[in-house]
């Protein structure tokens, strides 16, 4: 899925033309009340949404994104207390940021929106990118794609839809009929669409699908435009379901943070204090993992780290520092490079390739080798992150023992069989320790990782390669060691020695410099798969399990957490449906043998 993106001109008012369609995006001379008109009015807005605890948008055509500022300015002057606002939109020929700015700069009233969307804007890459404005309950998942494969990985149904591809005639295929049966297929009962058009292929194709179609009265120099509706009622929304997390380390903390965007209020239980865990060092790298194949597996970190690295860059105090290398350790590291750089799950620019001399530079001393550059790789403070995210977040200190389902929901027991919390819905995050609580346990692996660092040490970029090193403010974190099926925590001085020796390999100067200084450590139990894809959704009704994370749980942990709570609140969840299912618990399950018969 190579990413096409948008070419332009300008016309002489100002307004953005596709070359690729000879058509214009908006007219500067009133495309905004053409936008209320058409794509708010003919939905009803904001009646639609009143006395609706969450409502959702599609829209196909996202362009330079007037309509959703729009939107959202409506949204601003009408929400009520506690409600969200979940926005999904396809473009399938992305404009940079710069041609949004320029284009968004007609509509000086829309400044503070289009500010947001501007800092936040999606990168250039296939795929899907999450845009949230916590502070009106609002989040967008941009698909850059073709409509057709958007809509079919899409998990959300729509309570409203913006039809705003280019003319039917320019641009047939945003309105073929599969795409018009796509739609709705991702429709609520009494979903309502408008559209600019009145093209009869238009009109035919959505009766076909189902809706009902009425012309009513355009705007502007616009005759007429076309609104639709799918026969049904709204459903009633169940009320908010009490939720309890399990876990205080990066899958808890995230899990907080995502289930509070959605207006849920969940209550975290640990039995230690935050971090305790295997999140608790005082660094952290936070990179993908590399997959030359460009599969599932490739697309799934790709998203998962720019959804990491956007979160963290808006949190204050967090990083540490930003840009990692990944060195070449074996021959073969350079053709996978390679075949990373030529493939198309990650933004220009976001990996750059680097000789062992630019390498040398960018580390203080001598590289035996290049490899690529992170530019987006981050080193955070995992404690300072955890604070953020389980601020103002109910915990409670307790061991949970055991996990028991009745009438009334579950609950958590401690040793004796006490009741310490009861909830409607569990959220097991704690990794390992974790999965003796799930009603079928899990096959995770445990592995024993300890870190070294020591004060006094400075490293101008962190590296990762096989081994890593993250400078931070207490001086550089280096390590780990990996050791499956092994559980026990007390720090062992042979462990600094084999990170030491594998900071050696690398960066030997520097590891000079470590063996003449006083080292601390700390070790951790991480949870592992056999396919190294971690863990996230349902193991039973209203049980949801965040695991299997490895050595990679501050990238992939927050994109995780808002498909766990998306799929709690019964709302859109950031990932496509193909990864709901390389990341599912069942494929687990699955793989379990079967019992020996008797």
């Amino acid at each position: 899925m190579p990413l096409d993106p948008a070419a332009l001109n300008w016309t002489p008012e100002g307004a953005p033309r596709s070359q690729r369609f000879g058509d214009i995006y908006f007219s500067r001379e009133g495309g905004l009340d053409e936008t209320r008109a058409v794509f708010l009015h003919g939905c009803g807005m904001p009646d639609v949404w009143r006395g609706r605890s969450h409502f959702t948008v599609g829209e196909l055509g996202f362009g330079t994104g007037l309509n959703i500022l729009a939107l959202l300015e409506l949204w601003q002057a009408t929400r009520q207390p506690g409600q969200a606002l979940s926005i999904f939109s396809v473009e399938a020929y992305p404009l940079s940021r710069d041609e949004a700015e320029r284009a968004l700069s007609a509509w000086p009233e829309l400044s503070d929106l289009s500010q947001g969307l501007l800092d936040a804007w999606p990168r250039l890459a296939p795929g899907v990118h999450r845009i949230a404005w916590p502070d009106l309950g609002a989040t967008l998942d941009l698909a850059i794609g073709e409509a057709q494969w958007a809509l079919e990985q899409w998990s959300g149904a729509a309570d409203a839809w913006f039809l705003d591809g280019f003319s039917p005639a320019l641009n047939p295929q945003m309105w073929r009929p599969e795409v018009l049966r796509a739609v709705a297929a991702k429709s609520t009962p009494g979903a309502v669409i408008a559209t600019f058009t009145v093209a009869g292929a238009v009109r035919r194709g959505l009766q076909a699908a189902g809706f009902t179609v009425d012309k009513r009265p355009g705007h502007g120099a616009k005759r007429e435009r076309l609104e639709a509706r799918r026969p049904g009622v709204v459903e009633p929304a169940p009320p908010r379901p009490s939720v309890a997390v399990i876990g205080a380390g990066i899958a808890g903390a995230a899990l907080a943070r995502a289930l509070k965007a959605l207006e849920l209020d969940p209550v975290i239980v640990e039995a230690d204090t935050a971090g305790a865990g295997a999140s608790g060092n005082p660094a952290a790298l936070v990179t993908p993992a590399l997959d030359a194949g460009g599969g599932v597996r490739a697309r799934f970190y790709a998203q998962a780290f720019a959804r990491a690295a956007d979160l963290y860059c808006a949190t204050a105090g967090v990083v540490a520092n930003q840009g990692v290398l990944q060195l070449q350790a074996v021959e073969r590291d350079a053709a996978r490079f390679e075949a990373v750089m030529a493939g198309d799950v990650f933004a220009p620019g976001a990996l750059e390739s680097v000789t062992a001399d630019q390498a040398s530079r960018a580390l203080g001393e001598p590289a035996a080798s290049g490899g690529l550059r992170f530019t987006e790789g981050l080193v955070v403070h995992p404690l300072v992150l955890l604070d953020h995210w389980l601020a103002a977040t109910r915990r409670i200190t307790a061991t949970v023992a055991a996990l028991r389902r009745d009438a009334e929901g579950w609950s958590l027991l401690d040793d004796a069989g006490g009741v310490v919390l009861q909830a409607d819905v569990v959220c097991v995050a704690a990794g390992t320790m974790g999965d003796a609580l799930l009603q079928e346990p899990l096959p995770l692996i445990p592995v024993r990782g300890q870190a070294s660092w020591a004060e006094g040490l400075a490293l101008p970029c962190a590296a990762a390669w096989g081994g890593y090193a993250a400078p931070f403010a207490g001086g550089v974190l280096f390590g780990a060691t990996h050791d499956r099926g092994r559980t026990d925590t007390a720090v062992d001085d042979a462990d600094h020695e084999r990170n030491l020796d594998t900071l050696g390999k690398a960066l030997p100067v520097l590891a000079q410099a470590a063996r003449r200084l006083s080292l601390r450590g700390r070790t951790g139990i991480r949870a592992t798969t056999s396919d190294r894809m971690p863990v996230a959704g349902a193991v039973a009704e209203n049980l949801y399990v965040l695991g299997g994370l490895g050595s990679r749980g501050f990238t992939t942990a927050p994109l995780l957490a808002e498909h766990i709570a998306a799929l709690i609140a019964n709302t859109p969840s950031p990932l496509p449906l193909d990864l709901h299912a390389a990341v599912g618990p069942s494929r687990l399950q699955k793989k379990r043998p079967a019992p020996t018969a008797c």
